[in-house]
């Protein structure tokens, strides 16, 4: 059995898969991430991927949002008047300094799991994907620092500036495309690692759901400054939805297990910190629910050791 754990975009509401992760650690005693073949994360997913690769307990990664959400999503009131037309809400130096002081110097490559990154290339508005070499064609990634991918999957556009990496290429949030990577993690478990899908089992966390509404755009004609407001929720919840449909019409609906509870309509924010505490207290009540059958369906035996295509590339590093 191949066994894929995909991770949802959110900012801080990443708090809540974390949580969940940390509390199924609790119970097993050791990580989580053993279980797992394949992580493919994006944006804040990305982030807790990333550390889970690296061998990070959730624990760890459950308390950089904790130290560190804050100081991210600090709010400057000039700078939020200026992000109405002019700036990014938020610097990215505090999450930048956030990342160094966690994951520091190291590189993909030191991942100890599969990893799926998404992000994506502005000046070419193509999807770009971060890699780690488990395939023989996957000959750079590897070499990436891990803060560099993680600020591109994370500069969530509006909230932070554009992430330029070393080559000059423009890079912004993989959530624009990909917020819930569940359809592309299975994607890349069958045409690149070429698994079987009769044993392909996924475990999808999102980072809650609100329910959708656009209001009296059911109904009336509105025109486009209604819609400004609306339509970047309604293409979050056809992408996660048909993100989902996909992994299920490849793998079978019996083979993919979607947890993403469902909350009131701005409960929570993806910047918004003074919700850490309950973030976490769901995460927690969510896994204790879910354990039964996450423990029967994906914890039972460890996932085999994962073995790079490159490893002398990776010595030479």
């Amino acid at each position: 059995m191949r066994k894929i754990l995909a991770i949802d975009g959110g900012g801080i509401k990443g708090v809540f898969p974390a949580a969940f992760l940390a509390s199924l650690e609790e119970s097993l005693e050791c990580s989580v991430a053993d279980y797992f073949d394949l992580i493919v994360g994006t944006s804040t997913g990305g982030i807790i991927a990333i550390g889970l690769g690296l061998g990070l307990s959730a624990k760890e990664i459950l308390r950089f949002y904790e130290e560190h959400g804050p100081s991210i999503f600090r709010t400057n009131w000039i700078r939020q008047l200026l992000s109405l037309g002019i700036l990014p809400k938020y610097d990215r130096r505090p999450l930048e300094a956030a990342l160094m002081s966690v994951f520091g110097n190291r590189i993909l490559g030191e991942s100890k799991k599969r990893l799926v990154i998404p992000s994506a290339n502005l000046e070419l508005g193509e999807v770009y994907v971060f890699k780690t070499a488990h395939h023989p064609r996957f000959e750079r990634d590897h070499k990436t620092k891990v803060v560099d991918v993680a600020m591109a999957t994370a500069a969530a556009p509006s909230y932070f500036p554009v992430f330029r990496n070393r080559f000059g290429t423009p890079l912004i949030d993989g959530g624009v495309w990909a917020n819930n990577p569940l359809g592309f993690a299975v994607l890349e478990a069958i045409t690149v690692l070429r698994w079987e899908r009769n044993e392909i089992r996924a475990l999808s966390l999102g980072c809650t759901l609100e329910p959708l509404d656009v209001g009296r755009a059911r109904s009336f004609p509105v025109g486009r400054l209604y819609w400004g407001t609306k339509i970047v929720d309604v293409f979050m919840s056809l992408q996660s939805s048909a993100s989902n449909s996909m992994a299920q019409w490849i793998v079978g609906t019996e083979n993919v297990y979607r947890i993403n509870p469902c909350v009131p309509t701005d409960r929570f924010r993806l910047d918004v910190v003074k919700e850490i505490e309950s973030l976490k207290g769901l995460g927690d009540s969510e896994a204790r629910k879910a354990l039964p059958m996450i423990r029967e369906r994906f914890l039972t035996e460890p996932a085999e050791v994962f073995v790079p295509t490159l490893p002398k590339a990776l010595k030479d590093i």
